[in-house]
């Protein structure tokens, strides 16, 4: 069956959106995504479901699902059960996009790291000198940033100069949380702390009360403390933190890396079986992600 660039592209960017959301998709939504008039993306709709490669939901939660002939089509029968490589651009997802093989051209040059980026959508969305970010792939957790400087039409592949790439640790938190667990009782005093902190040379500690989490005492919290009048034999309880920020010590390293930047915080607790066991630190993520 011989389709038109425009009903490929219409199709690709119609099986990819739908795989990303799991429901029906407007021919608003693919206009949307390639930058045609929907319109024209409605009379090619009606021509590839003639060709019985698109089926149309009605309602006014409706639109269009590909068809098991579709996946045929474009060698796509098992896309269903891949992992979703995704495209970033400026930190925002492009949609409509996902990458299906990344093939390293010059792998060998002193000086230079291309890689030819396939992809399954459409490489019309992208210009020459944008600056993206791919991944991370599902097994190494490969994560590539680079600048487009060619696309292929024929192969929907992008070319792309790699400025960095980088393997997220894939082991659990465990491995790089710091043990044994230094802690303070509720009864503790800011002298205390400063004793601990200074003794071990951290910055800040969980406070406990019966084997239970109460909260958390930093550096900062001290002197700010200080600052405020109090004096070194305050309760650590009048300054803590009680919102603190938990993780099960079986989560990846790099799935905390978004936490610490949403709640903008330096550290968290470990829990093991509601337990606290370790903490990790951004110090600690920074020695395992220097580029961060």
């Amino acid at each position: 069956m011989d389709l038109s660039p425009i009903q490929k592209d219409i199709l690709i960017t119609l099986i990819t959106l739908y795989h990303q959301s799991s429901h029906s998709i407007k021919g608003e939504e693919i206009a949307d995504v390639l930058k045609r008039n929907p319109g024209t993306v409605r009379n090619q709709m009606q021509a590839l479901k003639a060709l019985g490669l698109v089926d149309g939901v009605p309602g006014p939660k409706g639109g269009y699902s590909p068809t098991a002939r579709a996946y045929k089509e474009l060698n796509l029968a098992d896309l269903e059960h891949q992992s979703e490589v995704p495209i970033f651009r400026d930190g925002e997802k492009v949609k409509g996009v996902r990458v299906s093989e990344i093939g390293f051209t010059t792998l060998c040059h002193p000086d230079l790291c291309h890689a030819m980026v396939k992809i399954i959508g459409s490489v019309k969305l992208f210009k020459v000198g944008e600056m993206l970010s791919i991944g991370p792939t599902p097994v190494n957790k490969l994560l590539i940033r680079g600048e487009v400087f060619g696309m292929d039409e024929n192969q929907q592949a992008l070319m792309i100069s790699i400025s960095e790439m980088i393997s997220l640790p894939k082991q659990a938190i465990k491995h790089y949380m710091s043990t044994p667990l230094l802690t303070l009782p509720l009864s503790a005093t800011l002298r205390d702390a400063v004793h601990l902190f200074n003794t071990h040379h951290i910055h800040g500690a969980p406070v406990m009360e019966d084997g239970n989490l109460a909260g958390i005492v930093t550096l900062s919290d001290i002197a700010r403390a200080l600052d405020q009048g109090q004096t070194l034999d305050a309760p650590v309880s009048g300054v803590m933190t009680t919102d603190v920020i938990e993780a099960p010590s079986s989560i990846r390293l790099y799935e905390l890396v978004g936490r610490f930047k949403e709640r903008e915080i330096g550290r968290l607790i470990v829990v093991e079986g509601g337990k606290p066991v370790g903490i990790v630190t951004q110090t600690d993520i920074i020695r395992v992600f220097p580029s961060l």
